[in-house]
């Protein structure tokens, strides 16, 4: 009996320290029909590891929800555009006069996000000036979609007033769209989008944002930047003039390094380079290059930690 008393003390100690060997690594991400979400899963993939590291992919409403609640300790990690989350960390912007959440911390810089206006064929929809007194969804609080939205029509000379808002995630405009009961919609994120994708047969069209307006934009804030949707991303639509924002990995400084340090290590290991190429259309952009780029506030110190062992900081 006594063996046996040693035996069961032996395997639950050992239980004991198999639960606390493993940790989680949620990623906030966006809607399902967007491009965070299935980029999240496939990082939750790559940095998983049995019995060290169990990473989920968790749909949200997006930047803003996604940096809040990485800050609040609701989540671990989130992506999020650059701007939402470096105004977040400086109390700046959409942030002015709002507390500070000086505990966030960049992992990565991932991809450009571009700015879809998607608009029905047949309305008579051509420019963003167009989109006056049309049914247009900008997405849900807590999105940067929301925000990038509210930036064009400004820039463009439209408020929400001058149009009828709708405050709808992606894949559901989408629905509405192809009901005939939504006219256009924003989304921000990386082409090709699944939720403007699956609209291809239903006739669609995306508008350009370019000229002075988009120049105003760009010289009003240091994240956007020139791009275009090209016509690869979407068969039978011509490639598109529009504006980008990076896409980021953050999480808070309380996060355990050695976690932090290992999802990195894993993330821009040579085979995971492979499995986001192959992956996703903006898989090739998540490189050891890129990843370094646009920092607009301090890197986690395990993400920091590899990245010098790399050599993609000092």
């Amino acid at each position: 009996m006594k063996l046996r008393h040693i035996a069961l003390l032996l395997a639950s100690a050992l239980c004991v320290g198999q639960v606390g060997a493993q940790q989680y690594l949620r990623i906030g991400t966006g809607g399902t029909a967007g491009t965070y979400y299935p980029i999240g899963v496939l990082v939750a993939t790559i940095v998983s590891q049995p019995g060290k590291i169990v990473a989920t992919a968790q749909s949200s409403n997006g930047s803003l929800g996604n940096v809040i609640s990485v800050a609040g300790g609701s989540l671990e990690s989130g992506f999020s555009q650059a701007d939402v989350a470096t105004w977040a960390y400086h109390g700046t912007g959409i942030f002015e006069g709002k507390p500070r959440l000086g505990g966030l911390r960049l992992i990565a810089n991932l991809y450009p996000e571009s700015i879809h206006i998607v608009v029905k064929k047949g309305m008579g929809v051509k420019t963003i000036a167009d989109l006056k007194g049309k049914r247009v969804a900008l997405d849900e609080a807590g999105s940067g979609t929301l925000i990038s939205a509210r930036q064009v029509l400004s820039a463009f000379g439209l408020s929400e007033a001058d149009i009828k808002p709708e405050y709808i995630k992606p894949n559901q405009a989408g629905d509405k769209l192809k009901a005939g009961a939504l006219d256009a919609f924003f989304f921000t994120g990386g082409a090709p989008a699944k939720a403007i994708v699956d609209l291809l047969p239903t006739g669609i069209d995306l508008l350009p944002i370019d000229g002075a307006p988009a120049q105003r934009m760009r010289a009003a804030s240091p994240f956007l930047t020139a791009d275009t949707i090209s016509a690869d991303s979407y068969p039978g639509i011509a490639a598109t003039p529009t504006l980008a924002v990076g896409a980021q990995w953050v999480t808070r400084d309380t996060v355990d390094a050695e976690l932090v340090y290992q999802a990195t290590k894993s993330l821009y290991s040579a085979a995971a380079q492979q499995a986001l190429a192959h992956g996703h259309a903006k898989g090739r952009y998540m490189t050891l290059a890129n990843a370094v780029q646009g920092a607009g506030f301090a890197f986690h110190p395990g993400a920091l930690r590899f990245y010098k062992e790399a050599g993609a900081l000092q």
